[in-house]
């Protein structure tokens, strides 16, 4: 029976520190890192998505801050309002919530973005400097995987990582980030042949493909370490991950659940990348 890795655990208690660190700075009197949020539109989900990350800052001190939009806001208006933000020196992190209203360029708007306030990663300056090894803002997500691998404690220096999913937002970097972590990775995604054969072979399973319950255990190597990304809802209103958790779980050595596992250290990567731009501007008097 493998051990299950919340992420709600291993995200509250990186949150302590950073609510330490932020205390530590109110108390000398210094500025308060901030984080500033674009909202064009009234999608349901971004609107749920950018009140969770109002809380998390909330909850380590953080301040924040939310520009709402109109859905019909034109693509200078939007890249006006991120510049501006680019300019203003009290702010320190800047979000574009995605997905952006049809008919705006989501490209355009990141790449408007200041890379030392893209704390989403996903500028490509960011982007660039993660193939290459280099120090910059990692996306949330993938760092939040990476973080529950080190809790699994899982040994990935030469391990055989299969990533099933290749977006730019998980799959890509994830596999990324392993690779600089020395394991052999290989992705996978709707195209790919014999797809259960090779995710057997994985001593590391990263599924994010958005299909809900699609890995069974026949997909897993006994003892791998699986991390479930995928999210979805079911008709009873109840959330599943792309990994049969119940079926898994028996073959696993560790595994996350869905919910309380990937979700809440993606946010939690977003409020540490918060705080490593304002520490990066204030270190260098910006």
């Amino acid at each position: 029976m493998g051990t299950v890795i919340y992420g709600n655990e291993l995200a509250q208690e990186l949150k302590d520190g950073m609510k330490a660190r932020v205390d530590e700075l109110r108390r000398q009197g210094r500025r308060i890192p901030s984080l500033s949020v674009i909202l064009a539109g009234e999608n349901p989900a971004s609107l749920s998505y950018v009140r969770g990350k109002q809380k998390a800052c909330a909850s380590v001190g953080i301040e924040s801050s939310v520009i709402r939009l109109p859905a019909d806001v034109s693509q200078e208006a939007l890249e006006a309002e991120i510049i501006r933000l680019n300019e203003d020196p009290a702010v320190d992190g800047i979000l574009v919530q995605l997905p952006l209203p049809a008919g705006l360029e989501e490209s355009r708007a990141i790449g408007r973005i200041d890379p030392r306030k893209d704390v989403d990663g996903l500028h490509p300056l960011n982007v660039g400097r993660l193939y290459l090894g280099e120090e910059g803002f990692v996306p949330c997500t993938p760092r939040g995987c990476m973080e529950l691998l080190k809790r699994m404690e899982a040994p990935l220096d030469g391990c055989r990582a299969v990533v099933v999913g290749r977006s730019h937002l998980v799959g890509s970097p994830v596999a990324r980030l392993l690779q600089n972590a020395n394991a052999t990775v290989t992705i996978c995604h709707s195209h790919t042949r014999n797809l259960r054969e090779i995710c057997r072979q994985a001593d590391v399973l990263i599924v994010a493909i958005g299909q809900p319950h699609f890995i069974d255990h026949t997909y897993v190597k006994e003892g791998a370490y699986v991390i479930d990304v995928g999210i979805s809802k079911a008709a009873d209103g109840s959330l599943k991950g792309d990994v049969d958790f119940d079926d898994v779980l028996p073959v696993a050595k560790a595994i996350t659940p869905v919910p309380k596992g990937v979700g809440p250290m993606t946010i939690c990567m977003l409020l540490d990348n918060t705080l490593k731009a304002y520490e990066e501007r204030e270190k260098h008097g910006l």
